[in-house]
């Protein structure tokens, strides 16, 4: 019989699934990443983990948590236990969730049945890994590591990159702390110069696991087209590769052609597709 767990200590519900997500490190970017940097790097300003383990005859099968503010990550959650999981967490605030497409889209759907709460898919992605790394040619201009002179570009270029690629509100205050606590913790943010002109960034995590994901990967408006964002991003994969790094990978919009051609000639090939959800509260008077 499964026994499915509510966890309150992060280190606690790591050392019970440090294994089980270790065991495949590119499958499981997003919450090895997630649980290093906060026991690690703990800041003031984390909230509370919601933490999940499903075990059955004393072994891990499906762990998932959830650290503010981002959604419940579900790579953890295969698809025949989703339903335990979702079940677990009922009455708790869910915003979202995100996932290998197959236990995303089940997941919304137990939660949605259960709780009468909407779901709306606000981004489909593929995760991908590096194979060889093949740098782009012919790009005018050279990479160097960002520091903390340049946090105010990072900053602005960060808040520009939430809006233009991802579901969420542009925030100054959470752009400010993630640009600086990463490169005070040395992760590698490069910049491509073309002469003295910053016009490209992406940014990667030091290694953890063995693995290390880009993103983000951001070229300035007036600069794209011009092979900037894949001599950054191979940039970025070199440093991670020479920071440590087994596994280099990064996710992609799938509405984005553009961006998923670029990696893949740079070396990078597709892992799985993956899904995010938003959770909507039931509108009043309304079945």
């Amino acid at each position: 019989m499964a026994d499915v767990k509510r966890h309150d200590d992060l280190a606690g519900f790591w050392a019970l699934t440090r294994d089980f997500f270790n065991a495949d490190p590119v499958f499981h970017t997003i919450p090895i990443a997630a649980v290093r940097r906060r026991l690690d790097r703990p800041l003031p300003t984390d909230e509370q983990p919601t933490l999940v383990t499903v075990t059955e005859d004393g072994k891990v099968v499906a762990a998932a948590l959830r650290t503010p503010p981002w959604p419940l990550t579900l790579s953890g959650v295969p698809v025949d236990w989703v339903e335990a999981v979702a079940e677990n967490l009922e009455g708790v605030e869910l915003p979202g969730i995100n996932g290998p497409r197959d236990s995303a889209e089940a997941f919304a759907l137990a939660w949605t049945t259960r709780t009468g709460y909407g779901a709306q898919e606000v981004m489909a992605q593929r995760l991908y890994r590096l194979d060889e790394l093949t740098p782009p040619t012919g790009v005018p201009g050279a990479a160097r590591l960002a520091t903390e002179n340049d946090a105010a570009l990072l900053v602005r270029w960060y808040l520009d990159f939430t809006a233009e690629s991802t579901p969420y509100d542009p925030d100054e205050e959470h752009a400010d702390g993630f640009v600086r606590n990463s490169l005070a913790a040395g992760s590698g943010h490069l910049l491509w110069l073309d002469g003295d002109q910053p016009v490209a960034w992406a940014g990667c995590g030091p290694p953890a696991s063995g693995m290390s994901r880009i993103g983000p990967v951001y070229t300035a408006k007036e600069h794209r087209r011009r092979g900037y964002g894949a001599a950054v991003t191979s940039a970025c994969a070199r440093w991670a590769l020479e920071a440590g790094a087994e596994h280099v990978v990064l996710f992609t919009d799938l509405a984005n052609p553009t961006s998923n051609s670029i990696y893949q000639r740079i070396g990078f090939r597709p892992v799985c597709d993956a899904a995010e959800f938003v959770f909507t509260p039931p509108v009043a008077g309304q079945p």
